[in-house]
C-alpha cells in the first residue's frame, strides 16, 4: 500500500474511534455550484472522509465568521443564515450579483484535541507538520502525550448566472483568514485550464513547507494528488475540467511555555465544483 493510501486508512480508523476531533478535512458543501440569480442556495458542513465522512457537529456560537464575497469585492454578512443540524442544510443563502462568489467560514480556537504520544507524532508526520514534529524532537517530548488547540476555516466558490469574465475577481484574493488556499486563477471561470496554481498564506505570509492535498468529494476515500508549497507558498495542480473538488492544507505553532495546549493548529480549505457537476 502507498503512503498516501496507508495515511488515509490511519486516518479513518482514527477518525471512528474518537469522532470529529480526528476528523481533519472540513469543508463547505453546496448542493449545487452553480445557481440562478436571487434562488436560495444551501450549503452543509462536511468533515471527515470516505466511511468516517459525516455532517460536521459544530455548534453556530464556534462559528466567528460567516461571510459572501461577491463578484464586485463587497463582503455581505450571512452569519444569519446559519442554522447547523437543521433538516438537510446548515446554511441557506440568496446571492444577487452573477458572477462567482467566494463564501467563507471561520470557527474559534476553542476546540481541544489530545492524542496518545505515538498518534500524535504520527499524526504530525502524516499531515506534514515537520516543524512540529522537529519541535517535539529536539524538546525530547517524542514520549509525551501531544495536545493541540484547533480551529477550522473553509472557503467555496459557486457560480451564479452563466460563466463570464468579470473584472474583479474575489476567487484570487485573500480573505483575511489565518491559513488560506488562494488559486492563482479562477479554476471555474473560462476558459478552463488544465493546471491550478495556487498559493497558500499563514497570517497573510507566504507558507513553504506546507503539503496540500487535492481530493475528488466525489470518490474521496484517497486525494488524487498531494504536493508541498515551495519557498514562495505555491504549488500547481492538474484538475480535470468537471467534477467537484476539495483542496486541504494544516500548519501549526508552537504555544508559549505554561499554555493549556502544546500547539496552535488551523485546518483550512478550499471547495469548488464545475457547473456541469452533480452534488457528491
Amino acid at each position: 500500500m502507498n503512503r498516501i493510501g496507508l495515511y488515509l486508512r490511519r486516518s479513518v480508523a482514527l477518525a471512528l474511534a474518537t469522532g470529529d476531533v480526528a476528523a481533519h478535512d472540513f469543508w463547505l458543501q453546496p448542493r449545487d455550484f452553480r445557481v440562478e440569480p436571487g434562488s436560495e442556495w444551501t450549503i452543509t458542513l462536511q468533515v471527515g472522509h470516505g466511511a468516517a465522512r459525516q455532517r460536521s457537529p459544530i455548534p453556530l456560537q464556534r462559528i466567528e465568521r460567516f461571510d459572501a464575497i461577491a463578484p464586485d469585492g463587497r463582503t455581505v454578512g450571512a452569519h444569519g443564515s446559519l442554522h447547523p443540524g437543521r433538516d438537510d442544510a446548515d446554511a441557506s443563502l440568496r446571492l444577487d450579483a452573477p458572477g462567482t462568489w467566494m463564501v467563507v467560514l471561520e470557527t474559534d480556537s476553542r476546540a481541544h484535541s489530545r492524542l496518545p504520544a505515538l498518534r500524535f507524532n504520527d499524526y504530525l508526520d502524516s499531515e506534514g507538520l515537520t516543524p512540529a514534529l522537529e519541535w517535539r524532537r529536539r524538546t525530547r517530548r517524542m514520549d509525551v502525550d501531544g495536545s493541540e488547540i484547533y480551529s477550522r476555516v473553509a472557503k467555496t466558490l459557486v457560480q451564479v448566472g452563466p460563466v463570464a469574465s468579470q473584472e474583479h475577481d474575489p476567487t484570487t484574493a485573500p480573505a483575511g483568514l489565518d491559513l488560506e488556499i488562494v488559486p492563482e486563477r479562477n479554476p471555474v471561470a473560462e476558459p478552463r485550464a488544465p493546471t491550478l496554481p495556487v498559493h497558500v498564506l499563514y497570517h497573510g505570509t507566504a507558507l513553504a513547507g506546507a503539503r496540500i492535498t487535492l481530493t475528488l468529494l466525489e470518490d474521496d476515500a484517497e486525494p488524487v494528488a498531494m504536493r508541498t508549497t515551495d519557498a514562495a507558498g505555491r504549488a500547481v495542480f492538474e484538475v480535470p475540467s468537471h467534477g467537484s473538488w476539495l483542496l486541504n492544507v494544516v500548519w501549526t505553532r508552537v504555544l508559549p511555555e505554561g499554555s493549556d495546549a502544546e500547539f496552535d493548529t488551523t485546518f483550512s480549505s478550499l471547495s469548488f465544483g464545475y457547473p456541469d457537476s452533480e452534488p457528491p
